[in-house]
């Protein structure tokens, strides 16, 4: 069984690796500092299972587990965690595995024997469970077979195409298979609907302007793509331009 490591701390790495070693359960194929790390690696090496801390800075565990789901084949995940057991309540109720550290021998070894595949509707319940679901801090797109992530700061608009959705950024774009609707629900205070089919970071919002025929669009700094917006959606885009949110 090919395993990777994610944590923060190297000593809690170095910990679960000797563990591992000692129960003879599989072969650590690679240690990973951060979920974006994390995401590379499991995408080039392909591990079948990760430990994976949950608490780290920037990208957390439970987010770097929902970007795994994305993968052709995503690993299992046993998540690590320095939380309570009260607070572990709420991951037991929705069997995604979980060691509570310090991480002892007999119960690493319990989990890798009975660990299953985390399905995108697990990790969806344990979003669910959290009293305030974070915002992700980065979208991940499917390219040619690879994970590839885009940091939310660097995004410039989303637009929806057929069934899929263009996210633009800073050094290009990316195609996502969600809607625009569940985005607007997590980025709203960090994006603006222009039109029924766009999405527009405030962040980088420059000018509006007019055509010969009426129609206003929006200019974004850094990019030449300028988006429509429609009447329904002006009154609130020149609201929140003037207001600076």
């Amino acid at each position: 069984m090919k395993i990777l490591i994610v944590d923060d701390e190297m000593p809690a790495r170095s910990r679960l690796q000797a563990l591992v070693e000692e129960l003879g359960a599989g072969e650590v194929v690679g240690e990973a500092a951060n979920g974006q790390q994390a995401l590379q690696m499991a995408s080039e090496l392909e591990p079948e299972v990760l430990l994976l801390d949950i608490q780290m800075p920037g990208m957390d565990g439970i987010e770097t587990a929902r970007h795994l789901g994305k993968l052709e084949h995503p690993p299992a995940v046993i998540f690590t965690t320095a939380y309570d057991e009260y607070a572990l309540a709420a991951f037991d109720a929705h069997a995604v595995a979980y060691l509570l550290k310090p991480i002892r021998k007999e119960k690493l070894a319990l989990a890798l024997d009975t660990v299953k595949r985390v399905t995108r509707a697990q990790l969806n319940a344990l979003d669910n469970a959290r009293a305030e679901p974070a915002a992700r801090s980065h979208i991940s797109a499917r390219v040619h077979g690879d994970i590839q992530l885009v940091n939310v700061d660097d995004i410039r608009y989303f637009q929806a195409e057929q069934k899929y959705i263009t996210v633009r950024h800073g050094g290009g774009e990316v195609l996502i298979d969600e809607s625009l609707r569940s985005l607007e629900g997590e980025f709203g205070e960090r994006f603006q609907r222009v039109h029924r089919n766009a999405l527009v970071a405030l962040a980088y919002l420059e000018k509006l302007e007019k055509d010969s025929d009426g129609h206003c669009y929006v200019r974004m700094r850094g990019i030449e793509d300028r988006l429509q917006v429609s009447r329904r959606h002006l009154s609130a885009l020149r609201k929140r331009m003037r207001s600076g949110n």
